[in-house]
C-alpha cells in the first residue's frame, strides 16, 4: 500500500514557513446562524456602506461583464492623480493593497536582501517576506506602557535593524492591529536615517481616518524621498472590501518594475467603475470621517467607563488589552452573537480589536460585557 500522498512535502521552502492567512470567523455561515442581530466587529468594515455613486457606477457596468477591464486602469489612475496631485506613472492598483504589499516583496526582496518590519505589525509583512524567500527581521514593537503608542512601531530600533542588504522596510501608519500611528516628522526622520537604496513602505490603509495633530500621509515626501512608498486601499472608508482594490503610490521607476510581474487585469471591471465613483463623493467620505470619529471615541469612553484598557487608535477599530488571555472573553461575546477579533494569532492573546460598526452593533456588545 502507498503511503498517503501529502503536498505539503514538495511545497518549496519559502511556502513551508508560511501558515495560511487567518480570516477568523465563518462569517457567512454565521449569518445565517443568527441573522439580524449578529454584530460584525472583527473586520473593520464601514458601517455605513459605500457611496450611493459607487453603487451606481458598479451596477452601469455589470452588462459589459463579458469585456476584459482596462489592464491599466487608466481612468481611474486619472482620477486618482487629479484628487491627489500625483503624475499617473507614479500610481499602481491592485487586487486590494494586499496583492500590492506582496508584490513589492516579490520584486525587491529575495534570499540576500532581508524585510523589516514591526513585531505587531500587519500580518501580510512577513508573509510577503517568506512568500519572496527573504529573511524576515522582526523588530520588537514599543512597550505596552508607552504613552503614546503602546505596542507601535519603534521606529528608532527599525532604523537600527536596517544594513547595507535591507531591501524593504514595511511600515503601517496608522497600523493594523494596534490602532497607533507615528507623525509626518517621525516619518521624515526616519526616511532620513534609512540607505536611499532600501524602499520603505508606508501601508495607510486607514488613512481617510486619521484626525490627530502632526499626522497627515507620507505624500508629501514622495518627492524628496524617491525610496517611499504608500499603499492605500478601497476596503476601508470607502467600503468596497467585497470589490477588493487598492492602490500604490511610489517613484515611477518602481512602478514600473512592478508592472514587470503584476497580473494581467488583476483588478477587475466593476470594482474599477466603483472606485472611481466613490473617490470623488467628498460629502460621503465626510460623513464616513464624522460618524467614526464620533462614535470611536464613543465607545472608546463606554469601554474605558466599564474598567478595560483602551488603546490610543486613528483607525476604525480600538484594541483592547484586558490584562489576560482574552479567549473567554471573545468567546462570551461569540455566544450573544457579537463577534471580535482576538489578537493571539498577532503575539497579542491578551487583546481584541473590536471595530467601530453601527450604534446597534454597539450597543449590544456593551449589553454583554460581563
Amino acid at each position: 500500500m502507498t503511503a498517503a500522498f501529502d503536498a505539503a512535502a514538495l511545497a518549496n521552502r519559502a511556502t513551508s514557513a508560511l501558515r495560511a492567512y487567518d480570516p477568523g470567523h465563518d462569517l457567512p455561515a454565521l449569518r445565517q446562524r443568527f441573522g439580524g442581530v449578529l454584530s460584525e466587529l472583527g473586520s473593520n468594515e464601514n458601517p455605513l456602506g459605500p457611496s450611493p455613486l459607487a453603487m451606481e457606477a458598479a451596477t452601469a457596468v455589470l452588462n459589459d461583464v463579458w469585456r476584459y477591464p482596462d489592464p491599466l486602469g487608466a481612468s481611474l489612475k486619472h482620477a486618482l492623480s487629479a484628487e491627489l496631485g500625483i503624475s499617473v506613472d507614479r500610481i499602481t492598483l491592485g487586487n486590494g493593497s494586499h496583492e500590492l504589499l506582496m508584490l513589492l516583496a516579490q520584486c525587491f526582496a529575495d534570499a540576500d536582501h532581508p524585510v523589516v518590519h514591526s513585531q505587531y505589525g500587519f500580518a501580510v509583512f512577513p508573509i510577503a517576506a517568506a512568500a519572496a524567500g527573504a529573511p524576515a527581521v522582526r523588530v520588537p514593537a514599543l512597550p505596552a506602557d508607552h504613552p503614546d503608542a503602546p505596542y507601535g512601531h519603534d521606529l528608532d530600533a527599525i532604523a537600527d535593524a536596517v544594513d547595507a542588504s535591507t531591501r524593504l522596510v514595511y511600515l503601517a501608519n496608522p497600523n493594523n492591529p494596534t490602532g497607533t500611528w507615528f507623525t509626518d516628522a517621525a516619518l521624515e526622520d526616519f526616511l532620513a536615517r534609512v540607505p536611499t537604496d532600501t524602499l520603505v513602505v508606508v501601508d495607510e490603509a486607514y488613512h481617510e481616518y486619521v484626525d490627530a495633530a502632526g499626522l497627515s500621509t507620507g505624500l508629501h515626501l514622495l518627492d524628496r524621498y524617491p525610496n517611499l512608498i504608500v499603499t492605500r486601499t478601497f476596503s476601508k472608508a470607502y467600503a468596497l472590501a467585497g470589490l477588493r482594490i487598492g492602490y500604490m503610490l511610489s517613484h515611477p521607476s518602481v512602478a514600473a518594475v512592478c508592472e514587470r510581474l503584476r497580473e494581467s487585469f488583476n483588478v477587475n471591471a466593476v470594482a474599477l467603475a466603483a472606485a472611481e465613483a466613490a473617490l470623488g463623493d467628498h460629502e460621503h467620505r465626510a460623513r464616513v470621517r464624522e460618524v467614526n470619529q464620533r462614535d470611536r471615541a464613543w465607545l472608546a469612553e463606554a469601554l474605558t467607563g466599564r474598567g478595560l484598557r483602551v488603546l490610543p487608535s486613528q483607525t476604525n477599530f480600538l484594541l483592547v488589552d484586558l490584562g489576560r488571555d482574552a479567549a473567554d472573553f471573545e468567546r462570551h461575546l461569540f455566544e450573544h452573537a457579537v463577534i471580535v477579533r482576538p489578537m493571539g494569532g498577532y503575539g497579542l492573546p491578551h487583546t481584541v480589536r473590536i471595530s467601530i460598526g453601527s450604534r446597534d452593533e454597539l450597543q449590544r456588545l456593551l449589553e454583554n460585557l460581563s
